[in-house]
């Protein structure tokens, strides 16, 4: 498999959305005190940027919350779209100041949610019907991130990953990802 631009195909895209929702989920239940900014999507996955305290994730962790999203996408929990006021949505975030800055930027009356299980997270959608269909996931790598991109704010930590259809496109991926990887480390020892 090639390396595919993720927000070029619009399944893939709802897909890895959705898998960034999965994972918040898990890391919410790892990490009680988690605050989260923003998920997207990218050309080759998704990430979602948290703070966590004072906790600061290691390779290891990223291997705790994998296994955590597979026995969520194995609960089948149904993914619930909710439109709710400018009020309501206050009041669900009400303890979390980066979903609260992000409200604030909203009109009302085009604001939705989006519930699957006891988890609950402020988002535009689109999203796949069910956490059961998000069981090829991979968490690649996580860094720092300064919130909104700015160097006078906190550093908070984001988590990069990668969803599929089926484990074989997974598969296929990460190994053109390290086979990539590998070449480009051939053309810098050449040079």
């Amino acid at each position: 498999m090639e390396l595919i631009n993720i927000l070029e195909d619009e399944h893939l895209s709802t897909l890895n959305h959705s898998a960034a929702h999965l994972m918040a989920q898990a890391v919410k239940r790892l990490y009680p005190q988690a605050k989260f900014w923003v998920g997207p999507v990218i050309s080759d996955g998704f990430y979602y940027d948290m703070d966590l305290g004072d906790v600061s994730l290691t390779d290891e962790d990223l291997v705790k919350i994998e296994k955590e999203m597979k026995k969520i996408a194995k609960d089948g929990k149904r993914i619930v779209r909710r439109e709710v006021s400018k009020e309501e949505a206050r009041e669900m975030f009400a303890d979390d100041l980066y979903k609260e800055d992000l409200i604030d930027g909203l009109e009302d009356g085009n604001i939705t949610v989006y519930s699957q299980g006891e988890f609950t997270d402020l988002c535009r959608g689109p999203h796949v019907d069910s956490v059961k269909e998000l069981k090829n996931v991979k968490l690649l790598k996580h860094s720092g991130a300064y919130w909104k991109g700015d160097k006078n704010n906190k550093m908070l930590q984001r988590v990069y990953g990668i969803a599929f259809d089926t484990k074989e496109q997974l598969d296929d991926y990460l190994a053109a990802l390290e086979e990539a990887k590998n070449a480009t480390t051939r053309n810098l020892a050449v040079k």
